[in-house]
């Protein structure tokens, strides 16, 4: 099958979450399964395509290839999609002229593509597109399309004054198409044209076809529920594996757990933090925002920093970097504050802590509490999302702690659950051996999308 995967990040290129990780992962397991696989990113700033295999370490998957497209006015810049002070805002100047080359280039190189892959609302005019301007090209006429919605928090609304920038008729300019109270709403628009639509877990393809996490698309998602699916991500196990991981502390694996706490040492020296064993260490690693739980973490911090240890690594809200400097200064040997995006010390995070937080007020997978496990490290979960796909609590024999309501009160109750069982260390380790079992490789997810591609 001939595959065109469309994302604004792909790792180890260009990331800010989990979208990189998936759009990069899922390529090359599609690509081992013989598929032909081109996939398309903007050049940024910093990317050496002409050091593909030297500076990132690729292997030479022969059936997919990584096409970039470049624009120094448009992605010679420091962000990927704007500054600490906002988003660029000539965003839809910059994905519309990205989406555009795609579908060019494609013609260009004479790759017929059985299925355009776009993820989120950058390369969601890929899929308008095709089925606007493209629509009669006999080039694509057998191209099916599917849209992978990774948060739908995010989704390109710009003033309709900017409609023309896309470059279509003002006849899509409608309820049923672009318009989206007055403005243009790109996800929207991929939505209502792709002929698959699918979120990055099951639970989460539930959740949004409700006005609480629809954010105002739910009657949209409503309308095209058959043609809606979930598929849960995955983790690519050659990136996050502690038995071959070069950027902790040291390697370990479930046969010799004892090393863990080789790599808890380390992080609590390295952070100042009291250099103690039986320390329950929490780490969290993610962007500071209310998604994120961010606010029940704020209100927890005293509570968390007098009876356990945390470090957090992340950037986000500026209100948030402003009450947790202020609680770190306060709490010096027990929470460490680390507001910028380290992807070192977030292997050192999986490795050195206890448990991972995941507070998120919503989740539409979650990729922190699969690789967690991987390295024998619990997560605190709150209910919602992909993480109901991927945790279940202690109690009903699964391999995290999950609380309900979304509070501090909860979220404390959870923390201190976990904390009881880790101090029956018997009990603790029998669990680190259980979850370290998991597996949510991307044999399995990328064999779901193979399906999915099938059945279009």
């Amino acid at each position: 099958m001939n595959i065109a995967i469309c994302s604004s990040e792909v790792f180890p290129f260009a990331k800010t979450g989990g979208l990189a990780d998936v759009a990069g992962a899922l390529s090359v397991a599609l690509g081992k399964l013989k598929n032909e696989v081109k996939v398309f990113m903007p050049l940024y700033k910093n990317i050496k395509p002409d050091k593909l295999y030297d500076d990132y370490g690729l292997t030479k998957e022969g059936n997919v290839e990584f096409i970039f497209i470049k624009n120094d006015v448009f992605f010679n810049r420091d962000g990927l999609y704007g500054t600490s002070s906002g988003d660029y805002p000539d965003n839809l100047e910059r994905f519309c002229f990205f989406s555009k080359k795609v579908l060019e280039i494609l013609k260009r190189i004479n790759f017929k593509p059985d299925i355009v892959h776009s993820h989120d609302w950058q390369a969601a005019p890929v899929i308008i597109y095709l089925k606007t301007i493209y629509k009669d090209d006999e080039f694509y006429k057998n191209a099916r399309t599917i849209l992978t919605i990774h948060n739908l928090a995010y989704q390109g609304i710009f003033n309709k004054e900017k409609y023309e920038v896309i470059g279509i008729s003002w006849d899509y300019f409608n309820m049923h198409c672009l318009e989206f109270y007055d403005k243009v709403n790109l996800l929207k628009g991929g939505i209502v044209f792709a002929d698959a639509i699918n979120t990055v877990s099951p639970n989460y393809a539930k959740q949004i076809q409700t006005p609480q996490y629809g954010c105002g698309l739910d009657g949209v998602l409503r309308e095209r529920a058959n043609r809606l699916f979930g598929i849960l991500n995955a983790i690519d196990y050659s990136v996050w594996d502690p038995k071959i991981d070069n950027l902790i502390y040291k390697k370990y694996s479930v046969n010799n757990l004892e090393d863990k706490y080789v790599n808890k040492k380390m992080l609590q020296s390295d952070f100042g933090l009291l250099v103690d064993k039986n320390k329950f260490l929490l780490g969290m690693v993610s962007r500071l925002a209310e998604q994120k739980g961010i606010d029940i973490i704020s209100n927890s911090l005293e509570e968390l920093a007098k009876n356990y240890q945390l470090v957090i690594l992340g950037v986000g809200d500026e209100k948030y970097h402003q009450i947790l400097k202020k609680l770190a200064k306060k709490f010096k040997k027990s929470f460490s504050l680390n507001l910028r995006f380290d992807e070192t010390l977030a292997h050192r995070i999986y490795a050195g802590c206890d448990a991972f937080l995941l507070p998120s007020r919503f989740e539409p997978c979650g990729l922190s509490q699969m690789i967690s496990y991987k390295y024998a490290t619990v997560p605190i979960v709150h209910h919602t999302g992909g993480l109901v796909d991927t945790v279940e609590d202690y109690e009903d024999k699964g391999g995290g702690f999950v609380f309900k309501e979304y509070s501090s009160f909860d979220f404390l109750l959870a923390v201190e659950r976990a904390y009881k069982v880790f101090k029956r260390k018997e009990e603790w380790l029998n669990l680190l051996k259980k979850i370290t079992k998991y597996n949510f490789s991307w044999d399995v997810s990328a064999k779901q999308y193979i399906k999915l591609y099938n059945s279009l």
